[in-house]
């Protein structure tokens, strides 16, 4: 084949693809995630990769994301059927973008089978047609829990998710963290009892969501633009400033309050808020873990109430790590009726390349393998494979060397793989049922017996 016919078969742009000890890492802190979801109660499911277009975009839940559409390619030889191939305008099918909507849609197809309020989480691949670039990917994992009700869902639903949260990130080590919480109808209610326009308020609400990436100048410029008075925006200003212990921020809160008038929907955001915290203490999660943020919005729509945002101590330019909040009308629109949930979302994949990149996480070695049986000589292979199967039967995971070389490149192979200990075995040994165990890590080697190879293994994997 000449080379300018050669197929290119670099991945796309914006689709990753890991090497093993990436992917190790990945699984571990699937299973990691998995296993606190799991305490709380959460069930597992998986929906379609693929869902109706008319799904995906139901009263506009696309929002600003590019969905990817699906249409068949066919063949040279089948082009006769091309006429008939293709679907129907309300058959047209696309891949998702999230994990909530088809949600939304899976509960709607199962609403007689499931109990509620229904907890779930998810771990899928999304798929996004936004522009590629680092950190920023157009297939990745989303990791997601949600607890829907039926009618109603207690407060203490979104109490637990911080909870949930501090548990999943002490878990994998990353360091010093803080889950930022806020209410949507402190935020709506704030911006009434300034007198805005009710048309003013969600745009307002989207430029407060973006101020940590645009700055304080330009927040301020957004405003203005939104018809807000220099008084107005000078005490939006003031009000996602507001700092100090989650205590002081409601006390401020309530004096707001006192202070303004039309503040219904303030006071009940408040009284949401401080709901919340109250349970996020019953639940032991650490003072220093979570604040209340009045600078957290979350942009999208469908949020109502309380909104989480979680970014990492000294490394905030990696953005939030672990975001979500409840909604009212989201999970409820192809039933009719209500059904509020609360949620959050780990981007996993991004999250992965982001701590990798920072040094914050590490990836693992290539193999699982943490010990290696040496082929010393072809006649010994029967003995090496039993040595090995009984390794496996006890739980260590083994290889056995096959190929038939010299000791030194099997042991730099060992290394080069990150295998911690290697089984030597030569006719010496095999007569005396014994053998040498290598560390590879600390160069040493003992005598073992090979009845004991087992117990000595599992000590030096401690």
């Amino acid at each position: 084949m000449a080379k300018a016919d050669k197929t290119n078969f670099s991945c796309p742009s914006g689709f990753p693809e890991f090497l093993p000890g990436e992917k190790r890492l990945e699984m571990y802190l699937i299973d990691k995630i998995r296993q606190v979801f799991e305490r709380y109660g959460f069930a597992p499911i998986e929906t379609p990769a693929v869902e109706r277009l008319e799904v995906l975009q139901a009263k506009g839940n696309q929002g600003d994301n590019i969905i990817y559409g699906l249409s068949p390619i066919l063949p040279p030889n089948r082009q006769v059927e091309k006429d008939n191939a293709g679907e129907s305008g309300s058959e047209e099918r696309a891949l998702k973008f999230d994990q909530t909507v088809p949600l939304a849609a899976y509960i709607a197809r199962h609403l007689n089978e499931l109990q509620f309020p229904f907890a779930r989480y998810q771990m899928d691949m999304v798929f996004r047609g936004e522009r590629a670039k680092d950190g920023r990917y157009r297939q990745f994992r989303q990791c997601d829990i949600d607890v829907v009700g039926r009618g109603n869902l207690s407060l203490l639903y979104d109490a637990q998710i911080p909870a949930i949260i501090a548990e999943i990130f002490q878990s994998i080590n990353i360091g010093a963290f803080l889950i930022r919480i806020n209410n949507r109808k402190v935020l709506t209610g704030f911006f009434q009892s300034i007198s805005l326009a009710e048309s003013q308020i969600v745009p307002c609400i989207r430029i407060i969501d973006a101020a940590e990436k645009i700055g304080e100048v330009k927040v301020e410029k957004s405003l203005i633009a939104e018809g807000l008075s220099d008084g107005q925006v000078a005490q939006v200003l003031e009000f996602t400033k507001i700092r100090g212990t989650v205590d002081d921020v409601l006390i401020k809160l309530k004096a707001i309050v006192e202070n303004n008038s039309d503040t219904q929907i303030l006071n009940s955001g408040i009284v949401e808020l401080e709901t919340v915290i109250n349970g996020v203490r019953n639940l032991g999660v650490r003072e220093d873990l979570f604040t209340i943020d009045l600078s957290i919005a979350r942009g999208l729509d469908y949020y109502t109430g309380t909104v989480y945002e979680t970014t990492l101590i000294g490394h905030e330019a990696l953005g939030s790590i672990c975001s979500g909040g409840r909604y009212e009308e989201l999970v409820g629109m192809f039933v009719g009726e209500k059904m509020p949930g609360v949620g959050i979302s780990i981007g996993l994949t991004r999250l992965m390349s982001r701590l990798i990149k920072a040094g914050i996480l590490q990836s693992f070695s290539p193999t699982p393998a943490q010990v290696m049986v040496v082929n010393m000589q072809g006649d010994l292979m029967p003995l090496y494979l039993e040595v090995s199967q009984k390794l496996r039967q006890v739980g260590i995971n083994t290889i056995t060397s096959f190929e038939e070389r010299g000791m030194g490149k099997q042991l730099q192979q060992a290394d080069k793989r990150g295998i911690p200990l290697c089984v030597i075995i030569g006719s010496q040994e095999a007569e005396l049922q014994k053998c040498a165990l290598k560390n590879m890590k600390t160069g040493a080697q003992i005598e073992v017996a090979l009845d004991q190879l087992a117990v000595e293994v599992k000590k030096q994997l401690e």
